[in-house]
């Protein structure tokens, strides 16, 4: 292999081939990505005949620029396998330069050592000092070819490929890691300071949060001192015992909420956010306000109507509360809490404390009185639910699919969601038992809303994808099922 020759060759050809449009695929990149290459090479213990291929790919990987911009890798790789061959290199060598230059397209699909080494050199300058020069470089390019039509675009753009980028090699992650997230620290500042709509939408989301928690404790209160307070009905969690206390030892309702759910909004400030306990504490004092200042009188001596618009009021408030990013009833946090020493999960946990409150209902108030409370809690959980969740609830689905790199691709960058991938194998077919192949299963969660703007993403790639989807009953490791992020 004469690689000197062949660096000679391709140099003058990029030097004086490449349309002045290119300002940043030129020959310094591929000069700057050979001496990523090289450097990359010293950590990796690469050398010899490997080396050289590794540095070959490396000066051929853009070397399609020279005709087309558009798939410039399929392109690098028909003038590698014609120039190659004159300069010593063996059929067998051009194919491996061809798969590592194949594997820089993105998104990377480093298939082994040699092509995840030239793929970090690719984009080594991501976490160079000099990555915002020669991002500009990038991004005057791209808006020459029409694929970005503005700074704020690129921008964007720039953040969310950096975020989801990642080095393969150790070499590069040492190397070039932190200097990396630096630049996109710095990058998303320069967003945020360019965008006061941001802090706008922050304000507003403020405003709503705050309506939600007002309108919900209201709801809240209203439930209990027209509905159930006044016809001796209990409901579960944190509230439930509040009202048993209140009923057996005639305490102030209000100040017995306040008390039972302080040490648990304690507790939250650690397990959740101190945001979320603030928010927390503000509602249950706010809601021991309304026990305190509402007049209480019973709307109805219905005991059906009683169980189940008490139910819906209460739930739909505390459900309110938990859009605004609080909660009315620490029971999920008193789960957690418990979860954490026991093998129990929270579900179980708060279905024996639930059993237990009514059980003791059942046996100081009657039978009655039990189901109907124990009707009140239904309805108020799965208003909860409703208004928590509503058409937005969310679905996990998984994606079986030969072109999952694409698809994987279009699920982040386009869709705009996390997935996760397991290895498996495809195949299995009857009559075809022995025929299989490996295969990368994506799963992701959406919601609902979303599931038929995926299908269509995920078919336009690959028409033959399976795809199934299930809907999310409870996550693990969660506290209280919200879309709120506190």
């Amino acid at each position: 292999m004469r690689y000197e020759e062949v660096y000679s060759f391709l140099i003058n050809k990029l030097e004086t081939g490449l349309p002045s449009f290119i300002t940043y695929h030129d020959v310094g990149h591929t000069k700057q990505v050979i001496a990523a290459a090289e450097e990359l090479a010293v950590g990796e213990n690469v050398t010899g005949d490997e080396l050289t291929l590794l540095k070959t790919a490396a000066l051929f990987h853009d070397a399609g620029f020279l005709q087309n911009h558009k798939n410039h890798e399929e392109l690098s790789c028909n003038i590698a396998r014609k120039y190659l061959p004159e300069y010593g290199y063996t059929n067998d060598q051009v194919e491996r330069i061809c798969t590592m230059i194949l594997c820089t397209k993105l998104p990377q699909s480093a298939k082994d050592h040699l092509s995840k080494m030239l793929c970090d050199a690719d984009l080594y300058y991501l976490g160079g000092d000099d990555y915002e020069e020669r991002a500009e470089k990038l991004y005057a390019e791209f808006k020459r070819n029409g694929i970005v039509k503005n700074p704020t675009e690129w921008a964007l753009r720039q953040a969310s490929f950096l975020s989801l980028h990642h080095y393969f090699t150790e070499t590069a992650v040492n190397n070039r890691n932190d200097k990396k997230l630096e630049n996109l620290k710095d990058l998303q500042q320069r967003i945020a300071a360019t965008m006061p709509h941001e802090r706008k939408k922050k304000e507003s989301d403020m405003i709503s949060d705050f309506f939600f928690v007002a309108v919900g404790v209201l709801m809240a209160g209203f439930a209990l001192k027209y509905f159930l307070v006044p016809n001796h009905f209990f409901d579960g969690g944190i509230t439930g015992i509040s009202l048993l206390l209140h009923e057996l030892y005639h305490f102030n309702l209000a100040a017995v909420i306040i008390i039972l759910n302080l040490p648990l909004i304690i507790i939250s400030s650690y397990t959740v956010g101190k945001k979320f306990a603030f928010r927390t504490f503000l509602s249950v004092i706010l809601l021991g306000a309304c026990l305190v200042f509402l007049p209480g009188y019973s709307l109805t001596h219905d005991k059906l109507l009683i169980s189940i618009f008490g139910g819906v009021f209460l739930g739909t408030g505390i459900g309110l509360v938990m859009r605004g990013g609080a909660a009315l009833d620490g029971i999920e946090v008193l789960a957690l809490y418990t979860l954490k020493r026991t093998s129990f999960t929270i579900t179980e946990i708060i279905l024996g404390i639930n059993i237990l409150i009514f059980s003791i209902a059942a046996f100081s108030f009657g039978i009655e009185t039990a189901l109907y409370s124990v009707l009140t809690y239904f309805c108020a959980t799965r208003c909860i639910d409703y208004v928590v969740e509503g058409i937005q609830a969310f679905t996990g689905v998984t994606i079986i699919s030969g072109k999952s790199e694409v698809i994987k691709y279009e699920l982040v960058n386009n869709l705009g969601r996390g997935i996760t991938v397991y290895k498996g194998e495809r195949g299995f077919l009857p009559g075809k038992f022995d025929v299989s192949a490996d295969v990368d299963i994506i799963f992701t969660v959406i919601t609902r809303l979303e599931l038929r703007k995926l299908k269509n993403l995920v078919y336009e790639v690959d028409p033959a994808a399976f795809i199934f989807a299930s809907t999310i009953k409870e996550a693990a490791g969660g506290v209280i099922k919200r879309r709120h992020v506190h």
